[in-house]
């Protein structure tokens, strides 16, 4: 390789990382500040599920859109088109003066964030072909993009602490511009000579699809005293994921190829991405609440367990990817679900005890940390080493639309376990306490950590307490079962040996 060239591929990485450092921040700085968003916006708990709903079901709606775009007009121009409206976004983030404008312009950033996501594993694949410099390129990806989610936590919490919320997005236009000027020096256009007319009709269906499944399980109660409207929402995601197989498995040329499927190494890696986000980082979104309202940590020292939590995903990634070039992925990716399931496993056993603390909840949070850097990078890069290099974008967009489709359904699913555990407490406290929807009032202002409102609502402070702390018990029993179950499954699927990946190649470069 020519020194111009190595100079290029260092800037590139350069961009890539910042641009993952922006990604990573987004989704764990965020959670931090809710409790404040919720008193200056104001916001009530599913406008606060929506801030953080937003963002990810806008980026898992079109994160195969924008890879199928990244592969038809060019991957770097796809990639600096998404960070410079992620840097207008994040602008009218930190102007928001109501949570209605706040959602909306959480629904551009995520946008955004999908065109710099879907072409950040792209332009590595294309930039390092070399095995040993791939290795290294997606290593410090990894490691750069788990600094973003590690410190994400502590960096909302110290930004709220000593400046204003605004500053958790108004940081990212300085980020971008930096960014956006790295991206245009160091990144080579590539794209797919062989894409052909853009799949409209499989972008509309799945974007429409997902939308409708993570409305119905973030309204919870309230659609279920309007069954009318969830029949509607629930119909019409049936209908455009019904759709959505029918138009991917007929167009020549479809952004979501099921062939890929048929390769055991592909399946089992998205089973491994899918995994990480049924459990590890949807928990961060939940994990400030029981900490600031059932140990009454402040939002600093919040952070700082969170950092805990993510830490390990900062330092294992390279120990990862050797692991994974010496052992491969049947190895690596189902150890990495086994080490987050155990994790899980210990907060179960402390969050409900007398003891719970930062030190107790510690083995847990280093355990499931570990797991989550044991699975990150291994599954993109065997995702995307498992496809041709002309479908590295539809590759990069599918693995990252599995991860981004769970963590927006598995928000909204631990969200209403959460709130069906509290439900579980608080009605046997209150059995006779007002009608349906009163109650429904009560649990949405425990399970978004208003504990000290509710002796406002005639509700002792610590009967809320316990019912928040019995919902982040179910909400870990499932954050336990849920990447154990799938890691074996990854496992039954990495054992299939009847398909010649070879011959799979061939036939998704001609499709």
């Amino acid at each position: 390789m020519s020194s111009v060239s190595s100079s290029k591929n260092k800037i590139a990485l350069a961009a890539v990382c910042l641009s993952a450092i922006m990604l990573g921040l987004e989704i764990t700085s965020v959670p931090s500040i809710l409790p404040t968003l919720k008193r200056l916006l104001p916001a009530d708990f599913k406008q606060l599920q929506w801030v953080m709903n937003a963002y990810t079901i806008a980026m898992c709606s079109v994160l195969v859109a924008m890879g199928t775009l990244a592969d038809r007009f060019g991957r770097r121009r796809v990639f600096m088109a998404g960070i410079v409206v992620f840097g207008i976004a994040s602008l009218i983030c930190g102007l928001a003066t109501s949570a209605p404008l706040l959602i909306a312009a959480r629904f551009l950033q995520g946008t955004s964030a999908a065109a710099m996501l879907a072409c950040q594993v792209a332009v590595l694949s294309h930039q390092f072909r070399d095995g040993p410099e791939r290795g290294v390129a997606f290593g410090w990806w990894g490691v750069i993009f788990g600094l973003g989610l590690g410190f994400g936590p502590i960096v909302g919490g110290a930004i709220v602490a000593f400046a204003s919320w605004q500053w958790v997005f108004l940081i990212h236009v300085f980020i971008a511009t930096l960014t956006a000027l790295l991206a245009r020096a160091g990144v080579v256009e590539s794209s797919d000579p062989h894409a052909g007319k853009i799949d409209v009709g499989g972008m509309a269906t799945l974007s429409l699809a997902v939308f409708c499944l993570v409305y119905l399980i973030t309204q919870g109660h309230g659609l279920r005293d309007g069954g009318s409207a969830a029949l509607a929402v629930l119909t019409g995601g049936i209908v455009s994921f019904v759709l959505f197989l029918f138009i991917e498995n007929r167009v020549a040329r479809p952004m979501f190829d099921f062939n890929a499927f048929r390769i055991p190494s592909f399946s089992g890696a998205l089973l491994g991405a899918c995994g990480m986000n049924f459990s590890f980082w949807p928990f961060v979104i939940y994990f400030p609440i029981y900490l600031q309202s059932a140990l009454g940590y402040s939002s600093l020292a919040s952070g700082l367990t969170v950092l805990a939590y993510t830490l390990p995903t900062i330092v294992v990634p390279p120990y990862a990817e050797k692991m994974l070039a010496k052992r491969g992925p049947k190895f690596v990716i189902p150890l990495g679900l086994f080490f987050i399931a155990s994790g899980f496993f210990l907060l179960h056993l402390i969050t409900a005890t007398d003891q719970a603390s930062g030190i107790t909840l510690l083995p847990g949070c280093i355990l499931a940390g570990i797991g989550l850097g044991l699975t990150n990078t291994p599954v993109t890069n065997t995702a995307t080493g498992a496809l041709p290099p002309e479908r590295a974008g539809m590759a990069s967009g599918m693995e990252y639309s599995a991860r981004m489709i769970s963590l927006a359904v598995n928000i909204a699913i631990m969200g209403f376990i959460l709130v069906r555990g509290i439900a579980d407490t608080l009605i046997l406290f209150l059995p006779r306490t007002g009608t349906v929807p009163d109650v429904n009032h009560l649990i949405d202002l425990i399970a978004a950590g208003n504990i000290a409102d509710m002796t406002m609502q005639g509700i002792p402070g610590s009967i809320a307490k316990n019912a928040l702390i019995h919902g982040f018990e179910w909400v870990t029993l499932y954050g336990t079962l849920a990447p154990f179950i799938i890691g074996v499954v990854a496992i039954m699927v990495f054992d299939k040996k009847q398909i010649v990946p070879a011959k799979m190649k061939v036939a998704l470069c001609e499709k």
